[in-house]
């Protein structure tokens, strides 16, 4: 499927691996976006929520960033999560991002404070762009008011793009709400707008929208990019829907115990590097049970 939106395609949550001190095993982290890659992934959105980048500091974030880049991952590949809750850390993770050639972020509103007008969310935004004044940047909105408590209103997103026009080109919406997608679809044409949930992109796609940023796309990104390639072909309905079967499978199983531990859990067993199956503080690692539990389900998997 190609479109004229500013980003589409299948995009990676990537979940980061860390060592036994909870520091980042760069060199896991590394090859799982080749993989990602090499299994169809048109990009990887590398420390979000399921790369549990806010147990990450600034500088650890940056280096993670590095790491991949020096890995020969082309800048254009990669979509960091720089969205913080103070506005100068977000202007200087987004700067080192452009500095290093990667241009396309997903940020999160300030999200610290509860119960903000969207006068003050457009406020925090044009100042984060202004201070940061580089027109190479594209900025994909981050609406997982679910976990940020800050919902991003379809009024605020038209405001922002209207005042941003090249900045602002598109948003994840992780709030599993199908209908919130197709209205933002519908108020602004041309806007990227991405499934934060697996399901959700099939049905999307069919309603003009962009692709996905997703967590189970870790486990089976091959299936996601063949519902991206195959949707608007109607003799490959039935390739979409079973690609879409197995889809929902795997997210299921990953939504048995806490989703980001059993994805990295998963992640493990698909490749049998059991570092994957540590989490950073506060999240925690599943049970040898949980584990045990996981590990005979998805052997069981397509």
């Amino acid at each position: 499927m190609s479109d004229n939106h500013a980003i589409s395609g299948v995009f990676c949550a990537a979940a980061t691996p860390v060592d036994a001190s909870g520091a980042p095993e760069l060199g896991l982290f590394t090859a799982h976006c080749k993989r990602l890659l090499a299994e169809g992934c048109h990009g990887v959105a590398l420390l979000g929520t399921t790369g549990e980048a806010n147990s990450f500091s600034i500088t650890e974030r940056q280096t993670i960033l590095e790491a991949a880049l020096m890995a020969g991952i082309a800048p254009e590949q990669l979509m960091p999560g720089t969205g913080l809750v103070a506005i100068p850390d977000t202007v200087a993770l987004t700067r080192h991002a452009l500095v290093n050639g990667v241009t396309k972020v997903v940020m999160l509103p300030p999200c610290y404070y509860k119960g903000v007008s969207d006068d003050g969310l457009f406020t925090a935004y044009s100042q984060i762009i202004e201070k940061i004044g580089d027109d190479r940047l594209r900025i994909v909105l981050y609406h997982i008011p679910q976990v940020s408590g800050v919902p991003l209103s379809i009024p605020l997103i038209e405001r922002l793009v209207k005042a941003f026009p090249k900045t602002i080109v598109g948003i994840k919406d992780s709030a599993g709400d199908l209908a919130n997608m197709q209205a933002i679809v519908a108020a602004l044409p041309g806007f990227s707008v991405l499934a934060g949930a697996d399901p959700l992109m099939l049905p999307l796609l069919k309603s003009g929208g962009a692709g996905c940023i997703t967590a189970t796309s870790n486990l089976v990104a091959d299936s996601l990019r063949t519902i991206f390639d195959n949707v608007a072909d109607p003799a490959k309905a039935a390739v979409v829907d079973e690609a879409q079967a197995r889809i929902n499978v795997y997210r299921t199983l990953s939504n048995s115990y806490v989703q980001i531990p059993t994805i990295k859990a998963m992640v493990g067993l698909k490749t049998g590097e059991s570092a994957w199956r540590r989490a950073r503080a506060p999240l925690m690692a599943l049970s040898d049970a949980e584990f045990t539990d996981l590990s005979a389900k998805y052997a069981e998997l397509p």
